[in-house]
């Protein structure tokens, strides 16, 4: 921490207001703060100090949120998500994820083409009430590699709420208790890794005002956007998400 410049601490601040901005109103752009962590620590110390502020912003996602679940769709995505988590925590083991965030990346914009054309091709057709078992194994797997890895579920799993054709206040509380129980299954294996250690706590307690900041300023937006602009703001910021991935 005390080898940090004012400008990463700066980033770092930052990075914690995107936090809790995504969990309270644009989920995808999390990712962005993926990114300027990834930039200022250690990868795998990056992974496991944002994983505790993605929690705090858990906590008041849930506060806010906790009642507009689709617990059917969550449902379908264990079996799969379960899968991930644990092949995402055998890489974590053995391997350098360099290689790995540029195949997400990659996977992550074909979603993207698939979602956009699954959309256009369904124009004028009801909205979906909720994606099929196959959509929910794809995603889910795939949203649990990505979140083990390198905290990067969240446009993955944005892309499947998407599909399911949620409104605005179904897709944030089904999210917010997805990636609140994705996250407390990974605090254990973070502990078990080694990798959340006493600096990384104090480096969080610090940085969790800015998260509840961004939060409560995201809870004003939310409750002003529409459905139009929140799906395209998902959008946008997946791309850039995948775009970060792939760099």
């Amino acid at each position: 921490m005390t080898e940090l410049a004012v400008g990463g601490w700066v980033l770092l601040v930052i990075a914690a207001l995107i936090v809790g901005l995504s969990k309270a109103a644009l989920p995808g752009a999390s990712t962005l703060a993926v990114a300027i962590f990834a930039a200022i620590l250690p990868a795998k110390q990056s992974t496991a100090t944002l994983l505790v502020l993605l929690i705090v912003g858990d906590v008041f996602a849930l506060w806010a949120y906790r009642r507009h679940a689709d617990w059917r769709a969550l449902g379908r995505l264990v079996p799969a998500v379960a899968a991930g988590l644990v092949a995402g925590a055998i890489f974590l083991v053995i391997a350098d994820d360099s290689w790995v965030r540029r195949t997400i990346g990659v996977i992550l914009l074909i979603l993207i083409a698939f979602t956009l054309w699954r959309r256009y091709a369904r124009r004028g057709e009801p909205a979906a009430t909720g994606a099929r078992w196959p959509a929910a194994t794809a995603y889910g797997s795939l949203g649990g590699f990505t979140t083990m890895v390198a905290n990067a579920g969240g446009p993955v799993m944005s892309m499947y709420f998407l599909a399911s054709g949620f409104r605005v206040m179904a897709f944030l509380g089904t999210a917010a208790w997805f990636f609140a129980l994705v996250n407390l299954t990974k605090l254990p294996i973070m502990f078990g890794l080694g990798l959340i250690t006493p600096g990384t706590l104090l480096m969080d307690l610090i940085l969790v005002p800015a998260v509840l900041v961004g939060a409560f300023g995201g809870r004003v937006i939310a409750g002003r956007i529409n459905q139009t602009w929140f799906e395209r703001i998902v959008i946008v910021l997946t791309i850039v998400g995948a775009l970060y991935l792939l760099i």
